[in-house]
C-alpha cells in the first residue's frame, strides 16, 4: 500500500477522455469551495452566482474592513442563499497574532534591496521607505539578527510580487533595524509582517478576536471560526471555552495551520480541532519551498484518517486578475483533490478578484475531473487499517454503508442524523458519490430550539467533502402522516432528482439509526 498510487488510471480510457468534449456537470464536485467574500463578491448578484458556481461555505476575514461592512456582506449573503434555496455556512476567520502595517495615505512605498529600514512600534512616526510603524511593542524583543521578516500584502493584491524580504541586522531599544533583501513597491492600508520561524509573544485569540466574536459572531450565531495562526492544542481549547462562554457551544473551529510552531504541535491541534485549513500562504514563509508539499500530503493523511475536515489555501492566485489559472495552478488543485482534502479556499480570488464567479466554477471543474480518478479503493483500506479491529459500531456500519454503495453503483448514500456526526462518518470512507444527510430532530429535544440548532448542524456539513445537507420535519402537516424513514427518504430522492443525481432505478443506500443499532440498506428509485 505504500507505493499504491492516488489517482486510479485506465489507458487508453483516460487519455482519450482528455481528447473528449467536456459533459456538462448535473451537479457539484464532491469537493467543497470556501470563497473569502469581499469587494468583487459583496452585492447578492455575485454571491448569488458564486453559490450557483459552486460556493458552499462564505468566509469572512476579520483581518481587513470593520463589522458593519462584514454585517452588510452576511446580508447580502442570506438574501442570495434564499433565492437560490440554499443553506450557506458562515465562516469567522479571525485576525489571529498578526502584526500589521498601517499606512494611513495608502500611498505607494518604494523600498530598494540594499536599503536599510527600521520597523517601530511609534506609530507616530509617518510610514516611509525607512520607518515602518507597527502596533506591536515587543518585536524587538522577539526577534534577533539574522532572522529573516517578510512583508506584504498578498490580501489586497494577490500578488507575491508586492511583497519585501527583509534580513535583522540589529535591534535598538524597542527598534528593529532591517535590511532589504528585493526590490518591491507596496501600496494600500495594510501590509502584513510575518517573522519566519519566531514565536511572537502575541495571543493566538487576540483582545480584537474576542471583541468581534463576543458581538458579530454571536448575533449572526456562526458555523465556523477558522483560528488564525493555531500554535497548539491549548489555543483550541482556549477558543472553546470562550465560545462556551458566550453561548456558542456549537460553532466549529477549524484550526489554520500557517507556521512551523502549528506544523510541531500539529497532532494534537488534530485532536482537539473540528477541522484544519493548510494555509499555503504563510506556511510557505516558514517552510523551505521544497518542504511545503511534503507538509501538505502528511497533514491531509492525518486528517483523512481521523475522519476531520481538511482544506487548502492558496491554490489559483493568478484568477485575480486572469479569466484562466495557470496549468500548474490546476494541476495543483487536481493534486490536493487526489491527497484527499474535503475543500479549497479561495481568498483574493473571491475577495478582489476580477473573476471571483469564474474562479469558483473553474476550481469545481478541475475538482470534479479529479475525483473521477480517486483512489477510493485505496483510501478506503487505509482507514480501515487506522481504525482497526475490533471496529466501533458505528465506523464498522459506516464503512459497510459505502462499501455496498461502490458494490452496487449507488446513485448517492442517504443518511438519518441528528448532529451531522454520522455523515461525516460516511464521508471518512471517501465515497465516490454524493451524501444526502437528512438532519432530524433528536427525540426529547425542544421543538422550539430545534429550528436553530438543527439549521447550523446541517451548515456545517457544507464544509465536508461530498455532504450534502437536507433539513427534516417531526411537523405532520409537512410529513404528510409519513414514518420518519418514509419521509426521510422521499425528501432526499425528490432532492436529489432535482439536481440530477437520482435517476429512474438508480440504487440509492439508506443508512440510519434504530435505537443502538445502526441499520443499512438498499431501496431501488420507481421508474
Amino acid at each position: 500500500m505504500q507505493g499504491a498510487s492516488h489517482m486510479l488510471l485506465e489507458e487508453p480510457v483516460r487519455l482519450a477522455s482528455v481528447l473528449a468534449p467536456a459533459k456538462p456537470k448535473v451537479f457539484p464536485s464532491l469537493t467543497k469551495i470556501v470563497g473569502t467574500l469581499g469587494p468583487k463578491s459583496h452585492s447578492v448578484e455575485v454571491i448569488q452566482e458564486c453559490l450557483t458556481a459552486g460556493m458552499s461555505v462564505a468566509r469572512f476575514d476579520f483581518s481587513w474592513m470593520d463589522a458593519e461592512y462584514h454585517q452588510e456582506t452576511l446580508n447580502n449573503l442570506r438574501k442570495a442563499a434564499q433565492n437560490v434555496k440554499k443553506l450557506c455556512p458562515v465562516m469567522l476567520d479571525t485576525l489571529g497574532p498578526e502584526i500589521q502595517v498601517h499606512n494611513s495615505t495608502g500611498g505607494p512605498i518604494e523600498l530598494k534591496a540594499g536599503n536599510h529600514v527600521i520597523i517601530t512600534p511609534d506609530i507616530s512616526k509617518a510610514l516611509s521607505a525607512e520607518i515602518l510603524p507597527i502596533k506591536f511593542g515587543d518585536l524587538a524583543k522577539d526577534v534577533k539578527k539574522g532572522d529573516t521578516l517578510f512583508m506584504g500584502q498578498y490580501l489586497f493584491t494577490g500578488s507575491e510580487t508586492t511583497s519585501v524580504w527583509l534580513e535583522v541586522v540589529d535591534t535598538s531599544g524597542e527598534n528593529v533595524n532591517c535590511l532589504v533583501k528585493n526590490a518591491a513597491t507596496l501600496a494600500g492600508p495594510i501590509f502584513t509582517l510575518h517573522v519566519s520561524q519566531v514565536h511572537i509573544s502575541l495571543p493566538t485569540l487576540s483582545e480584537y478576536d474576542k471583541q468581534v466574536i463576543s458581538t458579530w459572531g454571536c448575533r449572526n450565531n456562526v458555523d465556523i471560526i477558522s483560528l488564525s495562526h493555531t500554535r497548539s492544542a491549548e489555543d483550541v481549547r482556549e477558543l472553546k471555552s470562550f465560545l462556551q462562554s458566550h453561548d456558542l457551544p456549537e460553532t466549529q473551529i477549524y484550526a489554520k495551520i500557517e507556521n512551523s510552531e502549528g506544523l510541531d504541535h500539529f497532532d494534537e491541534i488534530l485532536k482537539e480541532a473540528d477541522g484544519i485549513i493548510i494555509s499555503r500562504g504563510d506556511l510557505g514563509i516558514d517552510l523551505p519551498p521544497e518542504n511545503v508539499f511534503m507538509f501538505q500530503k502528511t497533514a491531509i493523511h492525518k486528517c483523512n484518517l481521523e475522519g476531520k475536515p481538511v482544506i487548502v489555501t492558496r491554490v489559483v492566485d493568478s484568477m485575480i486578475d486572469n479569466l484562466r489559472p495557470t496549468r500548474a495552478e490546476a494541476t495543483d488543485v487536481a493534486n490536493a483533490v487526489l491527497d484527499g482534502t474535503d475543500g479549497i479556499l479561495l481568498g483574493a480570488e473571491t475577495l478582489r478578484g476580477l473573476y471571483p464567479v469564474d474562479a469558483v466554477s473553474t476550481v469545481g471543474r478541475i475538482c470534479a475531473e479529479a475525483e473521477t480518478v480517486y483512489n477510493q479503493p485505496l483510501q478506503f483500506k487505509k482507514v480501515m487499517w487506522h481504525v482497526g479491529d475490533p471496529m466501533p459500531h458505528e465506523e464498522s456500519v459506516a464503512s459497510a454503508a459505502v462499501g455496498s454503495a461502490i458494490k452496487v453503483k449507488a446513485a448517492a448514500i442517504v443518511v438519518f442524523t441528528f448532529s451531522g456526526r454520522a455523515a461525516r462518518l460516511v464521508s471518512k470512507y471517501r465515497p465516490t458519490m454524493p451524501v444526502l444527510a437528512v438532519i432530524f430532530l433528536r427525540e426529547g429535544s425542544d421543538p422550539s430550539k430545534w429550528r436553530s440548532y438543527g439549521t447550523t448542524q446541517a451548515r456545517q456539513c457544507f464544509a465536508v467533502r461530498g455532504v450534502y445537507p437536507l433539513m427534516g420535519s417531526t411537523d405532520e402537516a409537512e410529513t404528510g402522516g409519513l414514518t420518519k424513514e418514509e419521509y426521510g427518504i422521499k425528501l432526499a430522492l425528490n432532492y436529489g432528482r432535482s439536481v440530477g443525481i437520482v435517476k429512474p432505478f438508480d440504487r440509492v443506500i439508506i443508512f440510519e439509526k434504530i435505537g443502538d443499532s445502526s441499520v443499512v440498506k438498499i431501496i431501488e428509485c420507481e421508474g
